[in-house]
């Protein structure tokens, strides 16, 4: 199913009226990218062909392909994100590999994911030893072991150097609850990120910047605004 969040209703066609506003988006040369998976729901792939026919479909629904039935109309995505949280490791390398497949068509395919700190990820860690991956936006929030907590930044960091010396990925992320109630726990004060945080891993050549969860609690406290000039 597709979930835009009450923004529209898919099934009735009403989400094509969101292709100008997503080629607005990247005119400005900003990219938009469906992201896969979720914390609900139950969801897997169930082989390697299953994979290919679920990359044969975002193909030609979301990306360069074509289809009688493109939820966003003629607008195309830039790429495809993987936030498994669920169901099995298996088969999200043979995904990768197929959607990527599609980039040497006309327009490149960027593939990110969105995994949890603990190391490696148990989703998709097998997935980005593929080397595919463009942006990873390691989520360093609702892990204890591997999150900020109370000032120490040691998990962080430490966490922070086994992602950015294992990964095969162009750019690391570090991904932040936008406010305390946007996650069960991980927050960073903003000054706490910018005089603490922020110096200890912007030195890997791997650093690509902060993700927030999410623009909706990041509306409500300003978060990005504030950390903007740091990052």
């Amino acid at each position: 199913m597709i979930n835009l969040a009450g923004h529209c209703d898919p099934y009735s066609n009403g989400c094509t009226n969101l292709s100008s506003d997503i080629k607005s988006c990247q005119a400005q040369g900003i990219k938009v990218i469906l992201s896969l998976g979720g914390g609900a729901g139950s969801y897997y792939l169930a082989s390697s062909d299953d994979a290919r026919h679920v990359a044969t479909y975002l193909w030609n629904n979301f990306l360069g392909g074509q289809s009688a039935s493109r939820p966003f109309g003629d607008a195309i995505l830039d790429g495809i994100d993987f936030d498994i949280e669920g169901g099995t490791n298996q088969h999200w390398d043979d995904l990768a590999k197929y959607l990527s497949g599609y980039s040497q068509r006309s327009k490149k395919v960027y593939l990110t994911a969105a995994p949890q700190c603990p190391f490696p990820d148990a989703w998709v860690g097998g997935a980005l030893k593929t080397g595919l991956f463009d942006y990873v936006w390691v989520q360093f929030y609702n892990n204890l072991q591997c999150q900020y907590i109370d000032g120490d930044i040691t998990n962080l960091e430490n966490a922070w150097k086994q992602w950015t010396t294992n990964v095969p990925a162009t750019k690391i992320f570090l991904g932040l609850p936008a406010s305390p109630e946007a996650a069960g726990s991980g927050f960073i004060p903003e000054s706490d990120l910018i005089s603490q945080v922020l110096p200890a891993i912007k030195g890997s050549t791997k650093y690509g910047g902060v993700m927030l969860w999410s623009k909706y609690y990041d509306d409500q406290t300003g978060y990005s605004s504030a950390i903007k000039n740091y990052v």
